[in-house]
């Protein structure tokens, strides 16, 4: 039986030996494409070439790509773990060709691939072809079923609907039919009785697609007409855990090689065998497919966090969390500790999980112990709304307060459903979904984006020079108005250009496009699937003329210093910390850098000088930058140029050395270190287990914040009549300070206890209540210190109510007796709230002590009053 590294390195050496150049995977985590997050599929990395926005440079392509499923319409997250073959991160098979052979050779190879060279059943294959769609004009594809059938009967050859064999990459560009490859995995008693027919593409577990073959040949406009494209493209995607299962002979994902291997060891750690309960099986095969989602997530620089991305690598980590603590009683951290057995899986395919084991593991650790926390506080509340939706007598729990549960404490509905069904309750199920879909439709609202097609004016490319320059000649190649949150603006793509187009971190470039009659203001400049985009509030009245595109070299140069910084900081913390510091991700604008980095502590102040001094010892050399365009990557990794996880870099790099700095970097940056003329640190923080981040500034910021610092500094001087030692006057003015701290706390207690003993002098009996009511400008300190010590002194039928102000705002404080709170069923919380709406205020506190504050002073007396009604 062949292992899954076997299957992956067959289909590999098959494609090679047809002449498919076999590419490493892209990155799982997507950079610089605002369209997506995650690389949702095979062809991802290729779209580039597959838009015309690349040019080709290979015509035949193969490779297994990382993906991952959790967002937009390809969402698989809830079924995870459910049922036996969907998972969010995946690994697809691919084989593409741009403008090279198209359906024959596709159908041919995919055939042998599967028969000849892995030895699947001939007699378990079926495959679809696209039916036709009369309204669209389509008919069916009759070419792609043709050559099915020098393989196949007819009879398993079958028409599938546009929804099943019609791809679209979105609402506009390429598309195209698809043929489907499906494999019947049932044993043959079975398929006696069901022809396997019947069952494709209807979710059967053991009938299932594993291979898709798309035939790009259409691009779909905004107004979904559709055109032939000019060079067509193969685009086939193959679910590698599925044919492992289809090889394998398994009748699940998760019993192939695959997945085993975790499985086992965290049966061994929860003490429990998969196989032997069905929904603890459930939850090993949802923590198993996690993981990898997880580890490979933090190998590409994606960490879990509140925003995008790292918010859904954060949900899906706490959905295995939640798994584990439910039904396989994993009440601590648990999941690092299935690194290993993903590492020994996938670890020789995939190095950067041996290479970044250290700090998957810290990460994943402390983002398991910071859930488990969350997890508790969200049982807690629910066991308050249990005790509060019984004490009202009902039986059902509302949506909202579920909602709530989910989406601020991480439970899933069916976490709730089983505590509430221990209790005796159920949850109001059509309330939780109604209050699911207004967020979504929040999410969807905000994020809208209508894009019109493209007006080509002239055919061509993007000539970028702003490598060598700040203004050239340009024309406008094309461009299309777009809508965004009710406001419009223009997306222009020009045949040369100096604007940088936001990637790696560093923003775009603003400036301007000019004639003799005409200026317009770019305000940014975005990277859209590898094309630079100009955005504009408004079009050049003439769309033909040659145009200055010229950038605002201020904001440029303030850019390319804090940017050379950047290279020189990260240089420093490795000198300084030690090499196991990484580059995990950092952001430089005109005012300031950010960079962060791998590092297991907090850097102390000795550490953060000691790097501000290497930085400013290199910007004082005046370093000139060496810049190497189109150099091989292994040439470049000899010079000693870092590569960073979670990049994907061509063949050819550019190399940007100052001194003993060398990086691959695609950004622009200053002539040489001496122009940056200052840098500060200004922060150092955490943002995950073993990543920290470093804010700095440069240059003209670096300035402006010694100049803020140079006058708070002369002002505090003038408050101690510019005293040449400082910093001895303030440490006299502290100590002065402390001692009169202390007289003036002598004097309140001695004056709290005069005001107590007034009190009780003057206490009031109503009804056997001993009442002793405060009122005057007192703080709120003073009146809760009386309150407490009134409480600890008359420990039976006491009751203290204080309606005072203080500096123009008034309080209501009552302090109950225990007594009165048991016996009598008093509540001071109750009492201050309703008696609140006389000052204009609110507030709140427990059954025996309440306070509540306001605006209306004149209400005092009424609040009061009604208080004191109510104990009576």
């Amino acid at each position: 039986m062949m292992t899954s590294k076997e299957i992956r390195e067959s289909f590999k050496s098959f494609f090679a030996s047809k002449e498919h150049k076999i590419v490493p995977s892209a990155p799982m985590v997507i950079k610089g494409d605002p369209t997506l997050m995650f690389t949702n599929a095979g062809m991802n990395q290729f779209k580039d070439v597959i838009l015309g926005n690349a040019p080709i440079k290979y015509a035949r392509v193969a490779d297994s790509q990382k993906c991952l499923r959790v967002s937009g319409k390809h969402n698989d997250l809830e079924e995870v773990g459910h049922d036996t073959y969907h998972h969010t991160m995946f690994e697809m098979l691919g084989n593409w060709s741009f403008g090279d052979y198209f359906k024959k050779e596709a159908i041919e190879w995919a055939w042998e691939y599967l028969t000849e060279v892995l030895a699947l059943d001939k007699n378990r294959l079926y495959v679809t072809v696209f039916e036709g769609s009369p309204s669209e004009g389509l008919s069916r594809d009759d070419e792609a079923a043709a050559y099915w059938e020098k393989y196949l009967p007819v009879d398993r050859i079958i028409n599938g609907n546009k929804k099943d064999n019609f791809w679209e990459m979105g609402d506009t560009g390429p598309c195209g039919p698809c043929s489907e490859i499906h494999i019947d995995l049932r044993s043959d008693e079975e398929r006696a009785k069901v022809d396997g027919l019947t069952l494709v593409n209807q979710s059967d577990p053991q009938v299932v697609e594993i291979w898709n073959l798309v035939f790009m040949q259409y691009n779909r406009k905004a107004d979904k007409s559709l055109d032939p494209l000019p060079a067509k493209v193969i685009d086939t995607g193959m679910g590698f855990e599925r044919l492992c299962m289809a090889v394998q002979g398994k009748i699940s994902n998760y019993d192939t090689d695959v997945f085993q291997t975790i499985i086992k060891a965290l049966g061994e750690l929860a003490n429990t065998t998969y196989g032997d309960d069905t929904k603890n099986d459930i939850a090993m095969r949802v923590i198993a497919d996690h993981v990898r989602t997880i580890a490979f997530s933090i190998t590409d620089g994606q960490l879990p966090s509140n925003a995008k991305a790292g918010y859904v690598i954060r949900r899906i980590l706490r959905r295995a969390v939640r798994y584990g603590y439910t039904f396989l009683d994993q009440h601590k951290s648990f999941m690092y500790k299935l690194l290993p057995a993903l590492i020994e899986t996938m670890g020789d395919a995939y190095p950067e999980l041996i290479q970044q084991q250290t700090l998957i593991e810290k990460v994943m650790k402390e983002e398991e112990e910071s859930f488990l926390r969350t997890l508790e506080t969200g049982i807690k509340l629910l066991d308050k709304q249990i005790a509060d939706t019984k004490a009202k007598g009902l039986t059902v729990l509302s949506g909202i307060e579920a909602f709530t549960l989910y989406d601020t404490y991480g439970f899933p509905l069916d976490l709730t459903e089983l505590i509430l069904k221990e209790n005796g309750l159920s949850v109001d199920e059509a309330g939780f979904k109604a209050e699911m879909q207004k967020q979504k439709d929040r999410a969807r609202n905000a994020a809208a984006v209508e894009t019109e097609d493209w007006v080509t004016l002239k055919d061509g490319d993007t000539d970028f020079v702003g490598y060598d320059f700040t203004e050239c000649e340009t024309e406008i190649l094309r461009y299309r108005k777009v809508k965004q949150k009710n406001s419009e603006f223009y997306q222009i793509v020009l045949s040369r250009t100096p604007f940088y187009a936001e990637m790696g971190g560093q923003v775009g470039d603003s400036g301007w496009l000019a004639t003799d009659d005409e200026t317009i203001e770019i305000s940014d400049t975005k990277r859209e699937n590898n094309l630079a985009v100009h955005l504009s509030n408004k079009l050049p009245q003439d769309l033909t003329a040659t145009f200055i595109a010229r950038i605002n070299l201020k904001n440029r140069t303030a850019t390319e210093c804090n940017h050379t910084a950047t290279h020189l900081l990260h240089e420093g913390l490795r000198e300084i910390l030690g090499s196991h510091v990484e580059q995990k991700g950092s952001y430089v604008s005109p005012s300031v850098l950010r960079f962060d980095f791998s590092h297991f502590q907090k850097l102390t102040d000795k550490e953060i000088r000691e790097v501000e001094r290497y930085v400013t010892g290199k910007i004082r050399e005046n370093i000139i930058r060496e810049e190497m365009r189109h150099v091989p990557i292994a040439e470049a990794k000899e010079m000693g140029a870092m590569a960073l996880f979670g990049e994907k870099y061509g063949e050819d790099v550019r190399v940007i050395r100052f001194g003993d700095s060398v990086e691959l970097c695609g950004g622009t940056h200053i002539s040489s270190t001496g122009r940056i003329g200052s840098f500060r640190i200004i922060n150092e923080s955490s943002i995950a287990a073993g990543i920290r981040r470093i804010e700095a500034i440069t240059a003209e910021a670096c300035e402006d914040y010694f100049y803020a610092q140079q006058d708070i500094l002369t002002e505090v001087k003038s408050l101690f009549n510019n005293t040449p030692n400082l910093t001895q006057a303030l440490r006299k003015f502290f100590e002065e300070n402390a001692e009169m701290k202390k007289t003036v706390e002598e004097y309140v207690k001695e004056k709290t206890v005069q005001i107590k003993d007034a009190l009780i002098k003057k206490k009031q009996v109503i009804n056997g209540i001993d009442f002793y009511v405060l009122n005057g400008p007192f703080p709120a300190e003073v009146v809760k210190d009386i309150a407490f010590q009134i409480k600890g002194q008359f420990v039976e039928n006491t009751a203290f109510v204080g309606a005072t102000e203080y500096e123009g705002k008034p309080l209501l404080t009552v302090m109950l007796s225990d007594d009165l709170v048991k016996d009598h069923g008093l509540n001071a919380s109750q009492l201050v709230r309703d008696a609140a709406k006389q000052i204009q205020g609110g507030g709140g506190g427990q059954p025996h002590f309440a306070t509540a504050g306001g605006k209306n002073t004149e209400g005092l007396t009424k609040a009061l009053n009604e208080i004191i009604e109510k104990i009576k």
